[in-house]
């Protein structure tokens, strides 16, 4: 009996041949079938798993040569052998290009075809190992640039690990400088195409026609620059990943594109008259929430339910408390080792500033404000005034019922508005499921969330500053209260009322 396990397929359009050799194989102990022709070949293995295909190349209709071309576009797992005649060797180098295993030659001899067939599966089993492998280890590898052990980003993380070996369309939410391209660029490197290109386009940086001519490509004379035909990012990404950067952004014309583009798996150039096969991966994100847009109808439903097979929401900066001094730990070793300043941590007061702030930057604003800090500090640990003034001033959003001094409360509109944050914050940064929790629409929730546009004045004026800051005096002499002047801090920005 056969020492290593798998399926063969014969294909040959001698009905005869294609018995003989199925029949010979059988006796060895092979599990085989056999086909007269690659339509029946490649239609067999939309419903059959095969693991080798032993084919001849000289066939009506579709070649053997033809055939494996086809094997491997679409099942890049299969190893095809092919049977050529004596002193075929220009057809058997072309055969091996188009991505043949091994070839034998004619007349063929039953057992030099069960050796090639049995080293076949032998490197097949030997090569899903390995993948298996690398899988295992890639699982315990940390992600690069993702770092955390906050409950939120251990979620992300799995779900990333999950989808990873997966084709599916992913929707990666979050938003801004949440870090949606480390997840898109994991996505990539965790899966078999990671040695395949991978892709990144911002779709709100170009205007539609620009953007269709960028994915899809162009024809030679297409537009009055076009004087050359150019490929698409979707053909030029290949078996890879291709990153659609934004996507809540694009123009609604080019969302009915897009949408007919990931149906049917085809592009069509501008300009051109036939369509362009491609097999990459699709990958989107965007910072808005898709489904209020749906509603507003900026974006098309049938295609956010296309993009959106495996959604992987990213969580703010503000719900992983726990990861702030992490990656600001992180940041802080990767930028003192580039800059070759010798800071190696930061103070206990800094610290507590980091972990008070509400970062609606997000990662990118405490990467920026970790390198900001480097490039200032003079000491080996980052102290208070090496932090931007904004991190230093902040005042914290926390809703304070009880206080000993009136001064300390704010108005109920205002803590209306800070509990509908913490609430935002909590289901990271979903409206939908916010407005959910709230019992209120979305409408009602970007409401609440808004600013109001004229500020109280008089003894009521600071009362919407944050919790254990009383407002400042501006009585003189006991004369009525005016507004109090708002100046930034020396050497910064101003910075608005939070």
């Amino acid at each position: 009996m056969n020492a290593v396990n798998g399926r063969i397929l014969i294909v040959d359009d001698d009905d005869d041949t294609a018995v003989l050799l199925r029949d010979s194989l059988r006796k060895r102990g092979f599990d085989v079938d056999s086909v007269t022709s690659a339509q029946q070949c490649l239609e067999l293995l939309r419903s059959e798993p095969i693991d080798v295909v032993v084919t001849d190349v000289q066939m009506s209709g579709m070649s053997g040569i033809d055939l494996c071309q086809e094997l491997r576009k679409r099942h890049p797992d299969l190893l095809p052998l092919v049977l050529t005649g004596q002193g075929g060797l220009d057809t058997a180098i072309a055969a091996i290009r188009a991505g043949a295993y091994d070839f034998i030659t004619k007349p063929v001899k039953v057992d030099a075809l069960a050796i090639a067939v049995g080293r076949a599966l032998e490197h097949l089993s030997l090569r899903r190992e390995v993948k298996r492998l690398r899988s295992a280890v890639d699982r315990d590898v940390p992600i690069e640039g993702i770092a955390g052990n906050s409950p939120a980003i251990r979620e992300t993380i799995e779900m990333i690990r999950r989808v990873a070996d997966s084709d599916a369309t992913v929707l990666v939410t979050g938003e801004s400088g949440t870090g949606k391209e480390l997840v898109a660029r994991a996505l990539h490197d965790l899966s078999p195409r990671r040695e395949q290109p991978f892709v990144a386009v911002n779709c709100a940086a170009m205007p539609a026609p620009l953007l269709e001519s960028e994915l899809f490509g162009h024809v030679r004379g297409a537009f009055t620059d076009a004087k050359r035909s150019r490929a698409g990012l979707f053909v030029q990404a290949g078996a890879g990943t291709i990153f659609l950067d934004e996507i809540g952004e694009m123009p609604i014309e080019m969302q009915v594109k897009l949408l007919r583009v990931l149906q049917s798996r085809k592009v069509r150039p501008v300009g051109g008259d036939e369509e362009v096969p491609f097999d990459a991966r699709v990958v989107t994100a965007t910072n808005r929430d898709l489904e209020t847009e749906v509603e507003e109808k900026r974006f098309r439903e049938d295609l956010f339910y296309r993009i959106n097979v495996v959604a992987i929401p990213v969580p703010p900066l503000r719900s992983r408390a726990g990861d702030i001094l992490l990656l600001a730990q992180y940041f802080l070793e990767r930028i003192s080792q580039r800059s070759n300043k010798g800071v190696r941590g930061i103070s206990g007061p800094a610290a507590r500033l980091l972990m008070d702030y509400d970062w609606p930057g997000n990662v990118r604003e405490l990467e920026n404000c970790m390198e900001r800090a480097v490039a200032l500090s003079r000491l080996d640990e980052i102290t208070v005034d090496d932090l931007p003034a904004k991190v230093q001033e902040h005042q914290s959003a926390k809703i304070v019922i009880a206080a000993e001094s009136p001064g300390e409360l704010i108005t109920l509109d205002e803590m209306e508005r800070r509990y509908v944050r913490q609430v935002l914050a909590a289901a990271g940064g979903n409206k939908t499921h916010a407005a959910r929790i709230l019992g209120i629409d979305r409408r009602s929730l970007y409401r609440r969330l808004e600013e109001p546009r004229d500020k109280p004045h008089g003894p009521d004026a600071g009362r919407t500053t944050a919790v254990g800051t009383s407002p400042p005096s501006n009585t003189t002499n006991g004369s009525s209260p005016t507004p109090p002047v708002v100046r930034p801090p020396s050497g910064s920005d101003a910075e608005q009322p939070r």
